[in-house]
């Protein structure tokens, strides 16, 4: 299990599901429950930490959907924003919801640097919709459905999607495990070196809110189908790029992850950066680490017409 849990820390670059058959782990993800201080304080490290997604994610999207413009856009957990303003301008509005008040506010800050009129925010956990939002064109989740009750939520958004319309889980990928061989000219990123720190001031299970979680759910397309939508659609989005990381952006990602959200350090906090400074001087004397990007992933997945007749028949 320890090559899975540490693994599993890459959520800023991707998340990972337990493998079938595996004996299920300490503090796993089904006995996990939220609790609002998940990513208390991260929110501000958020946008600079984690790595982007492809440059081709809101095109790609635009063809697999036929988007020109129209209709509505909800993308649940939505951060600060990044996925929901990146795909702005393919609808007509777009609504983000997030339970986090500070990821929110990054998200409002961000809209009106880009001068986006379209783009509202609500918090809300996404176990409480559908929350009379109405219906929408396309429904995003990006690097958040796991943290979710998935059957209570992909029924809910199932009740919100219009008929012509898509659920798309966007998968950024994992850093380190580039889709091409490039790596770049500096050093890669010390991922052990960093865990073995944050095992050092938080111990050896993963931190998430007030409890531990080591392990992520996976089979998420078994969650859909249940709920009433066709197989999903893999559309993948080239990323060749290798991006040149600094410190501070290393920094960032690291107090972005809920397993080193920086209110899990106490009175610890400044002290832990400055030894995660020093390891990554060590690692990198130039303050640059080379980071090759692999393929962002869309997960589209249409409503079953069938179901809904289902559905309809069963009221009757």
């Amino acid at each position: 299990m320890a090559r899975s849990v540490v693994r599993a820390e890459r959520a800023g670059y991707g998340d990972v599901g337990q493998d079938e058959g595996v004996e299920r782990a300490r503090y796993g993800w089904q006995e996990w429950a939220w609790d609002a201080s998940l990513f208390e304080g991260s929110a501000s490290y958020y946008r600079r930490g984690r790595i982007p997604y492809a440059e081709g994610l809101a095109d790609s999207l635009a063809t697999a959907l036929d988007l020109a413009g129209q209709g509505r856009l909800l993308d649940v957990g939505c951060g600060p924003g990044i996925v929901a303003l990146r795909l702005a301008s393919l609808f007509e509005e777009v609504v983000g919801v997030d339970p986090d008040p500070g990821m929110l506010e990054e998200a409002r800050q961000a809209s009106r640097l880009e001068g986006l009129t379209n783009a509202s925010w609500v918090q809300l956990r996404a176990e409480d919709l559908p929350a009379g939002l109405g219906t929408f064109r396309v429904i995003t989740f990006a690097q958040s459905f796991h943290w979710m009750d998935r059957a209570k939520v992909a029924s809910a958004v199932r009740s919100m999607i219009e008929p012509d319309g898509a659920v798309v889980q966007i998968d950024p990928g994992r850093d380190g495990a580039a889709s091409h061989p490039s790596t770049g000219p500096h050093p890669s990123v010390p991922f052990d070196e960093i865990d073995r720190l944050r095992r050092h001031y938080l111990g050896p299970d993963r931190r998430a809110g007030q409890s531990y979680r080591n392990t992520s759910p996976s089979g998420e397309d078994a969650v859909f189908q249940a709920a009433g939508f066709l197989p999903e659609v893999l559309v993948p989005v080239t990323d060749r790029r290798v991006l040149d990381r600094s410190t501070d952006d290393l920094v960032a990602w690291v107090f972005s992850a809920s397993s080193t959200a920086p209110h899990l350090f106490g009175d610890e906090l400044d002290r832990f950066e400055a030894d995660l400074r020093a390891l990554l001087d060590d690692a990198s004397p130039s303050g640059h680490f080379s980071v090759p990007l692999s393929d962002t992933i869309l997960r589209i997945r249409r409503p079953s017409q069938d179901a809904a007749l289902d559905g309809l028949s069963a009221h009757r």
